[in-house]
């Protein structure tokens, strides 16, 4: 008698338990999806997604104009024989900068972290930074936190942009600024910036078409979505 009598709370508790689950599932989705809208908000107001299309000239020069609207002067190092630094940012202290546009497959490394820090003393400044517009491996955040050298991943950039509002955007950016020059891997004359009929899009292609048809995409541009998502998961 006594196992039939406690039968119905058994049950009684597995349905509450059941009922939780389901709700914490909801809330769990709808939280994640939540998580998803600040996120494709703070894409577009930003301008990320033309960050993801510049090289790497492009994106110095964005960075410049971001940080002047900051307040510093910040000058772009010669493209050879920049001692690891990007940018120098003057003002109440000099900043050193390496800026690092990667496709979205691609994690900064301990490298950049090594390369900045040198040009740190190189270039006598107080501060170290490495921006870029992806994120960052392990062993590069540990040498960074030990070497006081400051990371600027993906969401960060993100943030600063939206706060510092800039008045240019990156999209005027992107389209008005050309990439670095560069050689043709194949006839060693110069590449262009040609604009593709059938979509619209800016890719690469030798100044010596059609005798030389080598065409390569301005970056690689990855998958974007991948990326913002596993920072939705992260933050769950």
């Amino acid at each position: 008698m006594s196992s039939l009598a406690s039968m119905p709370n058994i049950l009684h508790i597995l349905i509450c338990g059941f009922i939780l689950y389901v709700l914490f599932q909801i809330c769990k989705f709808v939280y994640r999806k939540i998580q998803e809208r600040r996120i494709l908000k703070r894409m577009a107001k930003s301008g990320i997604r033309y960050i993801d299309r510049m090289d790497g000239h492009q994106f110095e020069v964005y960075l410049k104009a971001l940080f002047r609207e900051l307040g510093y002067r910040p000058e772009v190092t010669k493209q050879s024989n920049d001692f690891g630094a990007d940018l120098v940012l003057k003002g109440k202290n000099r900043i050193v900068i390496q800026a690092k546009r990667y496709g979205m497959k691609n994690r900064v490394g301990i490298r950049a972290v090594q390369e900045i820090y040198a040009a740190q003393a190189y270039y006598k400044a107080h501060e170290a930074w490495v921006v870029t517009n992806s994120v960052y491996t392990k062993q590069a955040k540990e040498l960074a936190e030990a070497c006081h050298v400051k990371l600027i991943d993906r969401v960060e950039l993100q943030k600063l942009i939206n706060k510092v509002n800039p008045e240019i955007s990156a999209q005027d950016m992107y389209h008005g600024v050309d990439p670095a020059e560069r050689k043709c891997p194949v006839c060693k004359h110069q590449l262009v910036i040609r604009n593709s009929n059938k979509t619209g899009n800016k890719f690469v292609g030798c100044s010596q078409y059609p005798t030389c048809t080598h065409t390569e995409p301005i970056h690689n541009r990855g998958n974007a979505s991948i990326l913002e998502n596993s920072y939705a998961k992260n933050k769950m």
